[in-house]
């Protein structure tokens, strides 16, 4: 006997009625109230996905000073509590799983400032002061010895090309356009920011 459309149709309802059904297979009726969540007493904090341009917003739940979970802001204009894969992977920036499955602080993740001086091969421990102030340091030098005030055709640019900035997605609009305000200050042309989907 031929089965037709219908008949398949037929079949398959029936099927997965008995699969819906079925008391030996998973009772899909029945659902089950989670009393202890692990964010229950958790601190949250509002932030941005740094992955890409696109801006969207999340919600970490903080407890004892670690980062406990993340997840997508429904709230949030741009992802209405959605994440991609990759913001839906952003536990695991700061995280891994050990054997038994539990979320652990990645012992790899650098939390200090490290140094290496030049021609050197061992790196050093630095203070992020230290840092701060180096860092104002070579932007001072380097502004200095390459800024030009006129061109070769004798056009005042009063800039220098000799260092770049490249924004971030992790900022908001506000912190971007001060840092793109700052960056125009010291008379930088070659300012790009992460925005490539």
């Amino acid at each position: 006997m031929p089965l037709t459309r219908r008949d398949f149709l037929k079949v398959s309802g029936m099927v997965a009625g008995g699969l819906f059904f079925n008391k030996k297979g998973q009772n899909l009726l029945k659902a089950e109230a989670y009393n202890d969540l692990k964010i229950e007493y958790a601190t949250e904090a509002a932030t941005i996905c740094s992955y890409c341009s696109v801006g969207c917003g999340m919600i970490s739940h903080i407890q004892d000073g670690e980062l406990i979970n993340i997840e997508g802001d429904p709230d949030h204009p741009i992802n209405e509590g959605t994440l991609c894969s990759k913001g839906s992977s952003y536990f695991n920036m700061v995280n891994i799983y050990d054997d038994e499955g539990e979320a652990r602080p990645n012992p790899g993740r650098v939390t200090k400032v490290f140094y290496r001086a030049p021609y050197s091969e061992r790196w050093q421990v630095k203070d992020w002061d230290w840092a701060l102030d180096k860092m104002a340091e070579r932007i001072k030098e380097t502004r200095d010895e390459t800024f030009e005030t006129t061109d070769d055709n004798g056009v005042t640019v009063n800039r220098t090309t000799a260092i770049a900035h490249l924004g971030s997605a992790m900022c908001n609009n506000e912190e971007n356009y001060i840092f793109h305000k700052l960056v125009r200050s010291l008379g930088l042309v070659n300012i790009d920011h992460c925005a490539r989907l």
